[in-house]
């Protein structure tokens, strides 16, 4: 028998939730997100089951040139773009797009002819003071670009800091104010809304939105859940009880004894750990679900095991199921509760944990 642990690709929730995108940016091509293996979630049955997209967006290059050839036909944008003329001879070989977002890809995209045009995306830092060009050099690069005969068509793209955050609006609309104010005369596509932003801001739907998490099920909102959004979970990682220990009072459970009973109680192991993705920092009260009922992990993670409170638990013995996060306990509670974000743990898991692809309208 294979360990017990594996996760869930429910690849028509997939679909559901490119429906909830549609339904609130109606007038938006879509850009759908699908860099760091699809945020875990694989990237070539990601791809398929988007194939309504109007396009895709990856981080790496070897990604995008896999999707080609596994025959994506739409457009796909590298996120970072390139970074050598090798790589750029690649992106013109299999018709990809690219961002740009610095003065040495733009050197390299004017001394390189080829025949064959790309789409460019500029990238004009408005606020994220991460990537791209500010708005007064953006400016000049976009005259660069506009006289390049080998650049077939140009679109203008910035990114929001703060969008998920209702409490910092001001914050959004300055950036949106910034962009608007140096290219609002340029009668170019343009590409602005995240996922936060395709929720919280019709005005920043432009031409082409690009919608990552909550394609996959999660909230991007700090103050909403993926159900009051409409999302399904994409992902569910379940295992099982592997063994159970009977402790008495003032008994300590697990590495540095951090847990200490305050009552005689029945703990389970459960094999998934730290190895497997699970954040080791996860502290005592996280949530977890067995035979579908609600309880809490208990003690430090360990590197392939965790442990859970059985107390209240019916029926709980080995081979008991075990949800981490998926269906019936949403990834974003798990993540507040371990003090991080649903976007770490699905691109956190381990390959170790085994992926089946599923579909399940009724979910």
């Amino acid at each position: 028998m294979p360990r017990p642990i594996h996760t869930l690709i429910d690849l028509s929730a997939l679909e559901h939730n490119l429906c909830i995108v549609r339904k609130h940016a109606q007038n938006a091509h879509i850009m759908a997100v699908i860099k760091a293996n699809a945020y875990g979630h694989g990237l070539l049955n990601t791809a398929s089951a988007l194939k309504a997209a109007d396009a895709f967006a990856v981080l790496e290059l070897d990604a995008a040139v896999r999707l080609r050839e596994a025959g994506i036909y739409q457009p796909i944008l590298l996120l970072e773009g390139f970074f050598s003329e090798t790589e750029l001879a690649i992106i013109r070989q299999y018709q990809l797009s690219t961002v740009i977002h610095n003065h040495e890809q733009l050197a390299m995209l004017s001394s390189t002819k080829q025949k064959t045009k790309i789409n460019i995306f500029l990238k004009i830092n408005t606020g994220m003071n991460r990537l791209g060009f500010t708005p007064e050099e953006g400016l000049a690069v976009l005259n660069t670009l506009r006289i390049n005969p080998y650049i077939n068509q140009i679109t203008l793209m910035t990114h929001f800091a703060c969008a998920d955050d209702p409490s910092k609006k001001d914050e959004v609309n300055q950036q949106l104010k910034r962009f608007r104010l140096f290219f609002g005369k340029y009668h170019l596509p343009c590409s602005l809304a995240n996922s936060a932003a395709i929720l919280q801001y019709p005005e920043a739907h432009a031409d082409w939105v690009r919608p990552g998490i909550m394609l996959y099920g999660a909230s991007p909102l700090i103050d909403k859940t993926s159900s009051e959004l409409g999302l399904r979970p994409v992902m569910t990682v379940s295992s099982r009880i592997i063994a159970v220990q009977h402790i008495d009072a003032k008994e300590k459970v697990g590495y540095g004894g951090q847990f200490q009973a305050e009552q005689p109680m029945h703990i389970g192991i459960v094999a998934c750990g730290y190895a497997d993705g699970y954040p080791r920092h996860a502290p005592t009260g996280t949530p977890v679900l067995v035979n579908g009922q609600r309880t809490r992990i208990v003690g430090r993670i360990s590197m392939d095991m965790l442990t859970v409170d059985l107390t209240g638990v019916k029926n709980a013995n080995i081979g008991s199921p075990v949800i981490l996060w998926g269906n019936e306990l949403p990834i974003e509670e798990v993540a507040k509760s371990a003090g991080t974000i649903s976007y770490e743990l699905f691109c956190a898991l381990s390959s170790r944990v085994k992926a089946l692809t599923v579909t399940n309208e009724n979910q």
